[in-house]
C-alpha cells in the first residue's frame, strides 16, 4: 500500500534530518538516509509542481551513492578528509548555476505549469553544486546551503509544503554546528585545488 502524500513528505523530512545529523558527524551512514529521503522527495516535489526540485531529488539519490563511495575511501584506502576550495572554484560554480537556471527556467515556463521556475531552477542547480561539495567534503558547502535553504523556505511556504518548510528551518539551525564540526577536520594549511 503506497504512502499518502503527506506521510511521504513527513518520512522524507525525518530521514533528511537524520542524514544531516549524521553528515555533521561525518558518519558514512548519512548517505543511506539521504538515498531513501531523496527517493521519497521525487514524488513530493512532483506533486507540488516543483519539477526541477523533483529532478534534483533523483540527482540526490545518485549523489548519495557517489558520496558513500567517496567517503568510504579515497585514493590508497585513506578516509576522505575535510578540505577547502579556492574562491575561483565557487565563482565558476555560481556562474554555471546562473547559466543553467536561465536555460531551465525558460524551458519550464514554456513547456510546463511549473511554480516559481527561475527560483526553482536556482535552488536546484545551486544544490547540485553544493551536494557535490558535500560528497567531496568541501567545507564551503555550508555557506552554499545557508543561502539555498533560506531561499527554499519561501518557496516551500508558498507551495504549502509545511513539513519540508520545518525541515529547512532545522537545516538552517544545524548549519552552525555543522560548520564548527567540519572546521575541526580542516588541515592547518590553506586551500586545496581542484
Amino acid at each position: 500500500m503506497p504512502l499518502p502524500a503527506v506521510n511521504r513528505e513527513v518520512v522524507a523530512a525525518i530521514l533528511s534530518v537524520v542524514y544531516l545529523l549524521l553528515a555533521i558527524r561525518q558518519q558514512i551512514s548519512c548517505w543511506l538516509a539521504a538515498f531513501v529521503s531523496s527517493c521519497l522527495y521525487v514524488w513530493v516535489y512532483f506533486d507540488a509542481q516543483l519539477y526541477m526540485e523533483s529532478s534534483l531529488s533523483v540527482f540526490y539519490a545518485i549523489m548519495a551513492i557517489y558520496g558513500f563511495y567517496q567517503w568510504r575511501g579515497a585514493a590508497g584506502g585513506a578516509t576522505l578528509s575535510v578540505r577547502r576550495w579556492p574562491l575561483r572554484s565557487h565563482a565558476l560554480g555560481l556562474a554555471a548555476t546562473l547559466a543553467m537556471s536561465i536555460l531551465t527556467s525558460y524551458a519550464l515556463r514554456r513547456y510546463t505549469p511549473a511554480a516559481w521556475p527561475f527560483v526553482d531552477s536556482m535552488i536546484t542547480w545551486a544544490s547540485v553544486y553544493a551536494t557535490f561539495l558535500v560528497a567531496r567534503k568541501v567545507y564551503e558547502n555550508w555557506y552554499w546551503w545557508l543561502v539555498i535553504d533560506s531561499v527554499a523556505l519561501v518557496v516551500y511556504y508558498a507551495r504549502h509544503l509545511y513539513p519540508t518548510l520545518l525541515l529547512f528551518v532545522l537545516y538552517l539551525v544545524l548549519i552552525g554546528p555543522g560548520m564548527r564540526e567540519w572546521r575541526r577536520g580542516l588541515p592547518t594549511a590553506g586551500h586545496v585545488a581542484l
